[in-house]
Order: C-alpha cells, then sequence, then structure tokens
C-alpha cells in the first residue's frame, strides 16, 4: 500500500471510530483532524467534505463485509445456509448503527443509493457462485442467476431491514425464494428460526 493510500485509510478508521463513539452529526471535521495530528489542508486533500469522508467510510465497511462474505464460499456449510450467511455478513453490524442512520437521512438519500446499489453489484457475483453450487449439487434448478440473487437482495433488504415485518412477510419471504431458487419447499424453512422477531408487528 502506498503512503498516501496507508493515510487515508488512517483517517478513516479514526472516522469510523468517532462516528460510533459520538455520531456521524455529533463529530466534526475539526475534532477528526485533531484526533489525526494533520493539517486541515492535509484533510481536505483526501476528503473534499465531511460527507465524502462519510461514503468513504461505508465502502470501507462494505470491503471488509464482503471479505467475510467471501470466506462463506469455501466453507464446509450448506449451500442453502451460505445463501443466508452470505446476505447476513453484508448488513451493518449492531454497533454500527449510527453510521447506518446518518446515510438514512434526507440529505444523505443520493448517497444512500449510490452505496446500496455498489453493495448490490459486489455482492451478486458472490450469491451467484454459490447459487451454481447449488444447481451443480441439484440444491436449485434455475436460469438468469445473477437476476435471480439481485431480485433476493433487493426484497431481502425491503423486507428485514428499517421496517415492522410480519409473520406473514417471513412465510411468503421464504416461499418466494423457494420458488426464486428452484428448491424443494421446506429448503429454506431454517430461515424463520434465524431471524430476530423482536421487532416483528404481532397480528391483531
Amino acid at each position: 500500500m502506498k503512503k498516501g493510500e496507508k493515510r487515508k485509510q488512517e483517517l478513516l478508521k479514526i472516522a469510523y471510530d468517532m462516528f460510533l463513539s459520538q455520531g456521524y452529526e455529533n463529530t466534526s471535521v475539526d475534532e477528526i483532524i485533531a484526533r489525526a495530528k494533520i493539517a486541515k489542508g492535509t484533510y481536505y486533500y483526501y476528503f473534499p467534505s465531511k460527507e465524502k469522508m462519510l461514503e468513504d467510510v461505508i465502502e470501507m465497511m462494505i470491503e471488509s463485509e464482503v471479505e467475510t462474505a467471501g470466506q462463506v464460499i469455501g466453507s464446509d456449510m450448506p449451500v442453502p445456509q451460505k445463501i443466508v450467511a452470505i446476505i447476513t455478513s453484508i448488513k451493518p453490524a449492531e454497533a454500527e448503527q449510527p453510521i447506518k442512520d446518518a446515510l438514512m437521512q434526507p440529505e444523505n438519500v443520493l448517497m444512500h443509493n449510490k452505496i446500496r446499489k455498489k453493495l448490490i453489484e459486489v455482492v451478486v457475483p458472490l450469491l451467484s457462485e454459490v447459487v451454481e453450487e447449488g444447481i451443480n449439487k441439484g440444491i436449485f434448478a434455475c436460469d438468469n442467476i445473477a437476476e435471480r440473487v439481485r431480485m433476493l437482495l433487493i426484497i431481502s433488504n425491503d423486507t428485514f431491514n428499517d421496517r415492522i415485518f410480519t409473520e406473514s412477510d417471513i412465510a411468503v419471504f421464504i416461499d418466494m425464494t423457494e420458488k426464486l431458487l428452484g428448491a424443494d419447499k421446506g429448503t429454506m424453512s431454517f430461515i424463520y428460526d434465524l431471524i430476530d422477531k423482536s421487532e416483528m408487528e404481532v397480528s391483531k
């Protein structure tokens, strides 16, 4: 790694830690500069704005998540579980919620859409590889693999992230996933036990 890139990564790590400990909105550029012990000009050489630094911090998080997801592919985990493990690994950890909250602010909507698009682009090949493994083992039977896993990612995100879901949502998601991948009924039923139901809406 070149010296300039190493310095940039060091600044991103400092910003990441500060965003987690005190929140994005409560962290100023001056505080980051003071913590890093650099000149203001050095900061702006790497980051034209605080918003750009947030975007780069999130991209750094994505790189780490994708690395974790990549390790799942070569594991001895059953193929259906690999699908879920990869989708789960690309979501922010609970401790990273302050950064996720910043990304969800109205003023960051364009950045949010850009990051989401990039995340899908880098994860689709990983999921596609696992689906192909499942097809070779007779677990899945489908074509247009990239399009199917892209749809699976979008639906998973919209169903379980940032909104209250119901028991019916879970059942439909499992059924849809099995049909989308051409799996036998019950193949993905284990998903039900993996979902955190603390935020689930109770039917009246």
